[in-house]
């Protein structure tokens, strides 16, 4: 059917399209999209075999969706991924406010106008992409806002009493007639809103300022809610959860290789930054594993979450600041180091409620604790555990290291200086090349420094070395501790 062709009621009649509900539609496109094997939505990752299929079966079941999780867990996203199950066009009534089916139509212009024209009443098509409404629920949104009120400009333009229904104006739900409509952070939402909304979700009817319209409007309405809002700030009323057709629960990552796929998709580094800038594995699954440790710390607020925009946002960070060392220094290519970790602790900050005990410490420090928890988290799967290693009357692979740093040796890395000069300062280090032939034989030339430091990093995180933090860079020296166990 070609549809900008069919431009009246009596063309579309004649070509055989049939009328539907956003549901039928929607569910009719999701089975061809399954049985065809296609994805159903795009660049959601990790949700494969969780939350996808409960939307899935939520629209085959023509349900209303509330999808319930914490900050950063692609809901918005999920919702409006469901633009691409419906289909490409569809007619409308030319003029019509509310997006009126011109087989179907529920409004009393869209009524008046068939009567009058027939089989002539012209038809417009409506594309997919303008078929999507949302609203973000703040305390100021009003029935008006969402259901309608009674125009008093339009009464007055059109000469007619406020007893006649002509001069509603319509809000954003009944315009949403045949469109999906989301309601962002619905437990913000005012409860006496929120009972507004009780007729449209079962009885399909809207009441404006004592009208009583039997009014069968179809959206699909798709409603975002983080439980942290049901104490803080308000919570859906249980009526109004009643309606509800299905309630889904969204969900982090479960694992690094999967905040990796999503970190890598989502973060906006520019082709010059990835030409010049060389990334380690290693440093990707630190940066992932920051977010795994705070939503796991006591210091960090568990109920309120930690968003997988931390990820992202670190790691645009992360390659910012190795980008800004070569500007300045001028060479043309570097590796990502150890020390530009600090350069995401602006990018943490914003994204962690830290409980009374962190607010104590303070964000900064919260956020480099952090990044050492995910440095000694890692440690084991690259060397060998420091703990175990604890005897008296056997050689470890750490002596020689820990023993250079003993002979009141230290090491000092600052943050701008070059890469020749950086890579001279680490291979100074005696044992390392022992150390990473032993436990990292695959070792590439690339990733080296990178694990070198890594490794000292990982020392000082296990108590073996202190690590100082100066205005220009980081010092390694011997610990006091092992100073004493020396004497």
């Amino acid at each position: 059917m070609k549809e900008k062709e069919i431009t009246t009621l009596g063309e579309l009649k004649k070509s055989g399209y049939q009328t539907q509900s956003i549901q039928q539609e929607l569910a009719k496109n999701l089975k061809r999209k399954l049985q065809k094997g296609e994805q159903t939505f795009e660049g959601i990752i990790g949700y494969e075999n969780t939350v996808i299929p409960d939307m899935e079966r939520a629209i085959l079941s023509g349900h209303n969706i509330n999808l319930l999780g914490l900050r950063g867990q692609a809901k918005t996203r999920l919702a409006r991924q469901l633009t691409s199950l419906l289909d490409e066009w569809v007619p409308v009534i030319t003029g019509s406010e509310i997006n009126d089916d011109p087989l179907d139509p529920i409004s009393r212009d869209a009524k008046a106008l068939i009567a009058e024209k027939g089989d002539a009443t012209p038809i417009n098509w409506l594309h997919r992409s303008e078929r999507f409404y949302e609203k973000l629920a703040t305390p100021d949104v009003t029935v008006a806002d969402l259901i309608g009120d009674v125009d008093p400009i339009k009464a007055s333009n059109l000469k007619l009493s406020y007893a006649d229904e002509r001069v509603i104006h319509f809000g954003m739900i009944p315009r949403a007639h045949r469109c999906i409509f989301v309601l962002n952070e619905l437990p913000d939402l005012q409860a006496r809103i929120q009972v507004a909304l009780f007729s449209i979700l079962q009885e399909k009817e809207i009441q404006i300022r004592g009208f009583k319209l039997r009014f069968p409007v179809q959206p699909l309405l798709i409603f975002t809610a983080n439980p942290e809002d049901y104490t803080n700030r308000g919570s859906i009323v249980t009526p109004l959860k009643d309606r509800i057709g299905s309630q889904i629960l969204t969900h982090y990552p479960h694992n690094r290789k999967i905040a990796k796929k999503i970190t890598q998709q989502e973060a906006q580094a520019t082709e010059t930054q990835a030409a010049h800038i060389y990334i380690p594995e290693l440093a990707r699954d630190i940066l992932e594993q920051i977010s795994f440790e705070a939503r796991k710390s006591d210091y960090v607020d568990a109920k309120s979450g930690v968003s997988a925009r931390l990820s992202i946002t670190a790691f645009e960070n992360l390659i910012s600041t190795a980008e800004r060392r070569i500007l300045i220094s001028g060479e043309k290519k570097t590796s990502l180091r150890m020390a530009d970790f600090l350069g995401i602790i602006p990018a943490i900050n914003g994204k962690i409620e830290l409980v009374y005990e962190g607010e104590q410490e303070g964000a900064e420090q919260i956020s480099y604790y952090l990044i050492t928890q995910a440095v000694k988290t890692l440690f084991p799967s690259y060397f060998p555990e420091v703990k175990k290693l604890e005897k008296a009357d056997e050689d470890g692979p750490y002596d020689d290291l820990l023993g250079w740093f003993f002979k009141d040796n230290e090491l000092f890395i600052e943050d701008s200086i070059n890469d020749d000069k950086y890579r001279a300062l680490l291979d100074q280090l005696p044992g390392i090349d022992q150390i990473i032939k032993t436990h990292q034989p695959d070792c590439t030339s690339q990733d080296r420094y990178f694990l070198i430091e890594f490794l000292l990093w990982g020392l000082e995180a296990n108590k073996k070395l202190n690590k100082y933090r100066t205005l220009e860079g980081f010092q390694f020296k011997d610990t006091l501790g092992s100073y004493i166990s020396r004497l």
